[in-house]
């Protein structure tokens, strides 16, 4: 089979729309094309799939002219988390592994010259987006990837170490052959109570303030703190999270999402409210994160 294709998805905000990534295998000069609006991160994966490959013993295609391309074409893609779809792919289209079992997997991860799988940013956005989608597919990540997407109840995930352990699980099987191996369920990360937060009775005086918060927390109203330098604003503004009630599953979900984009998600982080503390002279665009 000359074309294959492979399931990931990309990141876009706290969105991650699906990419179907589709590998053709043809005759003619040898070459290595990759489209699909790619970023230069994503176009490098063409020498680390080559290198991770041939490390791990399998065989790369270099008599052929190889196309991948990321649909749809029109959305951005960045990040190095398009490795393994690519590699799987190719090795699919080769007719080295079971090109029916991708239809009911979704891949990301990195891949290193030698073939290890490295963690990816966005794993639980990326995790939220399939459970969220409805579709019945079984999500591989690399395995601190995919024990921080494991937060997710109810997700089909698998992890991986190295390139050649999902190989092996997707060989074909013929009648008489021994059953190959089944990729491991990764064990979520332990979340543990972090720092308590600021009390507001650490604050003395400044009873309109205190009453203000209050009503702020009480009503989730906005709240604006004005005032020369020195008067305590940051100080009341850092004890309002202790007044908001703790939060639920989904929202704990959605804040560790954003901190996964970052790459900042920790476990002592997991259900705490996060406090920002952006600088008094940044401009408007920044305060909203800057860029376009």
């Amino acid at each position: 089979m000359s074309l294959a294709i492979v399931h990931s998805r990309a990141l876009l905000g706290l969105q991650a729309p699906e990419v179907t990534v589709e590998v053709h295998l043809a005759n003619g000069l040898p070459s290595f094309t990759l489209v699909g609006l790619a970023d230069t991160e994503v176009k490098e994966a063409r020498e680390r799939v080559r290198a991770a490959m041939q490390h791990s013993g399998l065989d790369f295609p270099h008599n052929r002219r190889i196309t991948v391309n990321l649909a749809p074409a029109d959305l951005p893609k960045e990040g190095g988390r398009f490795d393994l779809p690519i590699a799987l792919g190719i090795l699919a289209a080769a007719g080295h592994i079971d090109a029916a079992a991708l239809d009911g997997l979704e891949f990301a991860g990195e891949l290193s010259l030698a073939g290890d799988l490295r963690p990816v940013r966005g794993a639980l956005p990326m995790a939220l987006a399939l459970q969220r989608s409805g579709r019945s597919r079984t999500l591989v990540l690399p395995r601190r990837s995919a024990e921080e997407a494991a937060l997710v109840p109810g997700l089909a995930l698998r992890c991986a170490d190295h390139l050649d352990e999902i190989v092996e699980a997707l060989q074909p099987v013929e009648p008489g052959d021994p059953p190959t191996p089944v990729l491991p369920r990764p064990r979520p990360v332990e979340v543990r109570a972090g720092a308590g937060l600021p009390d507001l009775q650490d604050v003395r005086g400044q009873a309109a303030a205190k009453r203000a918060l209050e009503i702020a927390a009480a009503g989730r109203h906005s709240l604006l703190l004005v005032g020369p330098p020195g008067t305590g604003k940051s100080m009341l503004a850092q004890r309002l999270a202790g007044l908001l009630p703790p939060l639920s599953e989904e929202e704990a979900l959605e804040s560790a999402a954003v901190l996964s984009l970052a790459g900042r998600f920790e476990p002592a982080d997991w259900a705490r409210r996060v406090l920002r503390s952006p600088h008094h002279s940044a401009s408007s665009v920044a305060l909203v994160g800057g860029g376009s």
